[in-house]
């Protein structure tokens, strides 16, 4: 049973072609850091932790890749597509607002950028992180929620897996989404999206 059924069909709709960041191509033709085949094995946590009421976040820290930045809230544009965190602000990262908050039950979504004009962006390394690193998101409500990764994946953006990413669980989740695979310089982006998939584990 979907408990959000009006969130989880506009995510069909939207989201099955996978989501497209501005992209430059920076770092040569190898692209960002990409996670090995292994780290898509999901190794689960424990998912008894009491979910939290709703709370806006306000900030993500992912300590094994050094990232500590601002966290925006995005929706949709005026052509119905997910929004992005703005191009000229590569050190933020967005917050799905039309999802769950994190730690509210549910997949909570963070997207980021992967490089800007500038050099390498917020979620650049997402790649690099493996299953057991923790991700923390500072709330309005002054509490940390913590999340223990469980895998991470990369995946052609025609293959997006919405349902894993969008739809309903029975826990608190947090997605983080970003680019990643090699640069197609025709179309001025990245082939691949980058997910990590992580379960509430504390709340501080």
């Amino acid at each position: 049973m979907v408990r959000k059924a009006g969130l989880w069909t506009l995510a069909i709709v939207l989201l099955t072609a996978g989501l497209t960041f501005v992209g430059l191509g920076l770092r040569g033709p190898g692209g960002p850091p990409q996670p090995p085949a292994w780290a898509a094995t999901t190794r689960p946590v424990d998912h008894r932790t009491p979910v939290l009421p709703r709370s806006v976040p306000v900030r993500v820290g992912i300590p094994s890749i050094g990232v500590r930045a601002p966290l925006t809230g995005v929706g949709l544009d005026a052509d119905g597509s997910v929004q992005v965190p703005p191009a000229d602000r590569p050190g933020e990262a967005g917050w799905y607002d039309r999802g769950p908050t994190p730690g509210e039950r549910g997949a909570a979504v963070l997207l980021g950028h992967v490089d800007s004009a500038k050099g390498a962006a917020v979620f650049y390394d997402l790649g690099r992180l493996r299953p057991g690193n923790r991700v923390e998101v500072t709330r309005a409500d002054g509490r940390v929620a913590v999340f223990t990764v469980e895998s991470v994946e990369r995946v052609a953006k025609d293959r997006f897996p919405t349902r894993r990413v969008y739809g309903p669980l029975d826990h608190a989740g947090l997605r983080l989404v970003t680019c990643g695979g090699a640069f197609d310089r025709t179309k001025r982006s990245y082939r691949d999206n980058i997910i990590v998939y992580a379960a509430l584990t504390s709340v501080r």
